[in-house]
């Protein structure tokens, strides 16, 4: 490029905007500069939203996008976690509504002999975070300092914590503005957002799992299998272990959606109960997991692998001891009713009888974000409290006048907006829908770059 030697200083904001808007590529010293410039206050909001609008508009080269996985992953510590001599292995969620899955792998993983030094993020859009999710454990702390965080790892295996200063912050202040200026869906910075966290943990291999469907930010398989390809070799040219698993989310997740509900949920998933759907990709994804840290030597050994670990219950004991070390309250674990719980409920009725045929995904998610359960504006704050339970999910058979699902609010003007919206989301036919699989494919790592 002809402008790779100028220095960084010298690169003006407006200059990149105009470049990325014009559809030419730019170099990596114009993208560090505007990761950099942005994360030390020196570019304003206003200039990086419009940026990221062209980057949205006119996509980013693969070279752009390892550059800004780069910039971003060094505008902060890249952890060094040799100290451990366990893989350090990690899985990553591009989110869906009721996707909670991390709060079973990380703990599963761990008492198969793994590290899990997971850093996450909060909720994006219609989608719930798992940082919102573990915050509604009472004193539950995800804002761990650097220290703490290797502490929580030597004595359980497995910490989950936000970002810090220290890690990303790049990546915490595009992440932000991302889910308030309509440039969450954009593969590339999807792509360097996601890596810049996961590198920067220090881990050996990675898990991916990118959702497709109407509840995804990738409506479409050939949209998710691209930004899988796309992660998983920026990963491998970093070389870490990859793959990644194209899963289904065409309706929510499990059977809760809202904060304190998910955790419900995923505690009697670590008890050996809960919904078929939300056990079976944990499995499939903790086998992956098993596999690649080298604890199992194939997938189907790591599958029946953790399923034993949930059912001696060791993985609960886990998430208890990881609960306790982070500040939270243990006993929640044991007696649900410590977690938040909202004040009134309502019922969403059948209009007629059949089967439901189709679950308007989004729609669900952002009925949550509706009552409370998400954000809308980056300072929003969150209700860990309210969310959605299904009764009824895709080739379920219902009757007239039979529950959907059921609404926990804390706020009738809420309710009623969120309530119109389920109603909508929901399909009933006469015939029985075909079925669905909930992993669609399999992205392995390829033997070249």
């Amino acid at each position: 490029m002809s402008d790779s030697g100028e220095s960084a200083s010298a690169i003006r904001a407006i200059d990149i905007i105009r470049k990325k808007r014009d559809g030419h590529e730019l170099s990596p010293s114009e993208i560090a500069r505007l990761v950099d410039g942005y994360t030390h206050g020196e570019i304003p909001d206003y200039q990086v939203s419009a940026w990221l609008m062209a980057a949205l508009l006119r996509g980013l080269t693969r070279a752009e996008t390892a550059a800004l996985t780069d910039s971003m992953l060094h505008s902060g510590q890249v952890l060094d976690l040799s100290e451990f001599p366990a893989a350090k292995v990690d899985k990553h969620s591009t989110g869906g509504v009721g996707d909670k899955t991390s709060l079973v792998l990380a703990p599963v993983a761990a008492a198969g002999g793994l590290v899990v030094p997971m850093i996450s993020g909060r909720g994006l859009g219609h989608t719930g975070g798992t940082l919102d999710k573990l915050e509604s454990i009472p004193g539950f702390r995800v804002d761990l300092p650097i220290a703490r965080f290797r502490e929580v790892l030597r004595a359980c295996g497995c910490s989950m914590i936000g970002q810090t200063n220290e890690i990303a912050p790049a990546d915490r202040k595009f992440y932000s503005l991302r889910d308030v200026t309509g440039t969450v869906e954009s593969p590339f910075l999807i792509c360097a957002s996601i890596m810049s966290k996961k590198l920067a943990e220090g881990v050996d291999a990675l898990v991916l799992d990118v959702k497709t469907g109407s509840g995804a930010f990738m409506k479409t398989e050939e949209d998710a299998a691209f930004l899988a390809d796309l992660m998983v070799e920026t990963g491998q040219r970093m070389g870490k272990k990859m793959v990644a698993l194209i899963t289904d989310m065409d309706q929510p997740l499990g059977l809760r959606v809202g904060n304190a509900l998910e955790v419900e949920e995923c505690i009697e998933i670590l008890r050996g109960k809960g919904p078929e759907d939300l056990r079976q990709l944990c499995l499939e994804l903790a086998a992956w997991m098993l596999h690649l840290g080298g604890r199992a030597a194939t997938v189907a050994q790591g599958r029946h692998l953790a399923d034993e670990i949930i059912g001696s219950g060791q993985a609960l004991e886990k998430f208890r001891k990881m609960v306790e070390l982070q500040g939270g309250d243990p006993h929640a674990i044991d007696d649900l009713n410590r977690l938040p719980q909202a004040q009134r409920s309502i019922d969403v009725l059948s209009p007629k009888s059949g089967f439901v045929s189709t679950i308007q995904c989004e729609d669900v998610g952002t009925a949550c974000v509706v009552l409370g359960g998400g954000r809308e504006k980056k300072e929003d704050s969150v209700d860990p409290a309210v969310g959605i339970v299904l009764h009824k999910k895709v080739a379920d058979r219902v009757a007239a006048g039979e529950s959907l699902c059921t609404l926990h609010y804390n706020s009738e003007a809420r309710a009623a907006q969120a309530k119109h919206l389920l109603e909508k989301s929901y399909q009933i036919a006469d015939a029985l829908p075909p079925p669905k699989r909930l992993v669609h494919r399999i992205i392995p790592a390829t033997t070249s770059n």
